[in-house]
């Protein structure tokens, strides 16, 4: 093990390439978007400083170990050498996951199992509850060994408990905002926003706020954590004032409740305006254009798509008569539904999404 660690932002398929700006406005200009995330050099503090800040990521990755092992003694062999205790504290209970490709080790039991032993001899307790969790990789005989630095998925920000029928992740959200161009700096308006999701996250954009600000991380856990460190990373939130720039409605008067409530565990309750509406009662707010950006129904998400082609001629309506000089972002698994909305729509890459594969459609500004 060195100081500089490899270090894995994971991110849904498709959106890897809109979480890269988030690295660079932390000034990491060296980190790289692939398959499935972005990778960076760093060292612990880099580690805690991405899971408080990054609004894109699913999870943050610590490489710590990399080593090439031919068979499962050898595995054995290099477990048993290798430092854990830089790693884990003793008695740290650790889950250990394992995948085997191209390999003379096939068997992933097989090796966490050979693994979790060693960790025992080390004074750590495998445990499938483990307060930290160890995943090996082996491909092509080469044996990777990185922890889990977030623990939950970094979407659950910490202050979000009412939630809608199809909720949109917040990470996700953060990332169709980043690809729809939203930088803070415009209004944003969601005529179908049920527990505000997309609101919530701009409205923190807008502020600066940290997107771990009110939540834990499985890092605190491990030996390398240094508490007056990341104390010294957190930064204070102030009282937010109006007035407001992200309008968000809702036709569901639970849904817009939750969003309230919602907005206001998130300290953002200044920067918005919920009301119950239907899509065809909503008006443009006073003041700039900005962006429209909505997750409506679709068929495999709620309800049948025959019914809801009426909903999103109506959407388009409504945004083609009062919202001129807007752009529009729409989120949505069918094609046909985003073209019954009349809109000029410029369809996205596709991004798996609670089974199945949506699509984020833009405008440009409206004429």
């Amino acid at each position: 093990m060195t100081d500089t660690l490899e270090i894995f932002a994971v991110t849904p398929p498709g959106l890897e390439a809109a979480l890269l700006p988030e690295f660079r406005a932390l000034g990491y200009k060296d980190a790289r978007y692939g398959a499935g995330g972005v990778t960076m050099l760093g060292g612990w503090p880099d580690v805690w400083r991405l899971n408080l800040e990054l609004r894109g990521a699913t999870k943050v990755l610590a490489r710590i170990g990399t080593f090439r092992a031919m068979s499962l003694a050898g595995l054995d062999h290099r477990a048993d050498e290798f430092p854990w205790d830089e790693t884990f504290y003793s008695g740290t209970t650790v889950r250990v996951e394992a995948s085997c490709k191209r390999s003379k080790i096939y068997h992933a039991g097989a090796a966490i199992e050979r693994v979790e032993r060693a960790l025992l001899k080390a004074g750590m307790k495998p445990s499938a509850d483990g307060e930290v969790t160890l995943k090996i990789r082996i491909e092509q005989n080469i044996v990777t060994l990185s922890v889990d630095t977030s623990g939950e998925s970094l979407h659950k920000r910490g202050h979000k408990e009412a939630i809608g029928k199809a909720p949109m992740r917040e990470n996700m959200a953060a990332l169709f905002l980043q690809q729809a161009g939203y930088d803070g700096s415009e209004p944003v308006l969601d005529p179908m926003c049920g527990s505000g999701t997309f609101l919530i996250e701009a409205a923190e954009i807008a502020e600066g706020l940290q997107a771990g600000r009110s939540r834990s991380f499985a890092f605190e856990a491990l030996a390398s954590f240094d508490e007056a460190a990341f104390k010294a990373l957190r930064r204070s939130v102030s009282v937010i004032n109006g007035p407001a720039r992200c309008f968000g409605s809702d036709r569901d008067a639970g849904a817009i409740k939750g969003a309230i409530a919602n907005a206001g565990r998130a300290g953002v309750s200044a920067l918005c305006d919920f009301q119950c509406k239907p899509v065809s009662d909503v008006e443009r707010p006073d003041g700039p254009a900005g962006l429209v950006i909505v997750n409506p129904p679709y068929g495999g998400r709620i309800g049948d798509k025959k019914q809801l082609f009426a909903l999103y001629a109506s959407l388009g309506t409504t945004l083609k008569e009062r919202f001129s000089g807007w752009r529009v972002a729409l989120v949505t698994s069918e094609p046909g539904l985003a073209k019954a909305t009349g809109l000029p729509l410029i369809q996205g890459p596709a991004v798996p999404h609670g089974g199945l594969k949506v699509w984020l459609f833009q405008s440009p500004p409206l004429k």
